[in-house]
């Protein structure tokens, strides 16, 4: 079996190394998805702004924040938490409100 040193001294097995490397490959495009889902997310937020901009309709909307957060923990399947993902739904709507606040110049 062969081994290499790490970056930090640590012996790593060959094999170990590959599999960390493939698993590493796997998340970087993982990652790509995500980004494009995330903005394709906000693609629609700021439509969304666009059209609540027209009606007179507050950004903020609790009940369906709320909605959101039960409803992706209700599919969440792990090995995630639920509370993690609350924590990055949280997350995302933020994100997804303040491009809709932008959208109707109220910042």
């Amino acid at each position: 079996m062969e081994v290499k040193r790490s970056a930090n001294k640590e012996v790593i097995p060959s094999e170990i190394e590959t599999r960390l490397e493939e698993h590493r490959v796997q998340i970087d495009e993982l990652d790509a998805q995500i980004l494009r889902l995330l903005n394709t997310r906000a693609t629609c937020a700021r439509e969304i702004g666009r059209l609540k901009e027209k009606v007179g309709m507050e950004t903020y909307q609790p009940a369906r924040e709320r909605a959101v957060l039960e409803r992706v923990r209700d599919v969440n399947s792990g090995p995630l938490s639920s509370d993690a993902v609350t924590r990055v739904f949280e997350r995302i709507i933020d994100e997804s409100r303040r491009l809709e606040r932008t959208m109707s110049g109220n910042k």
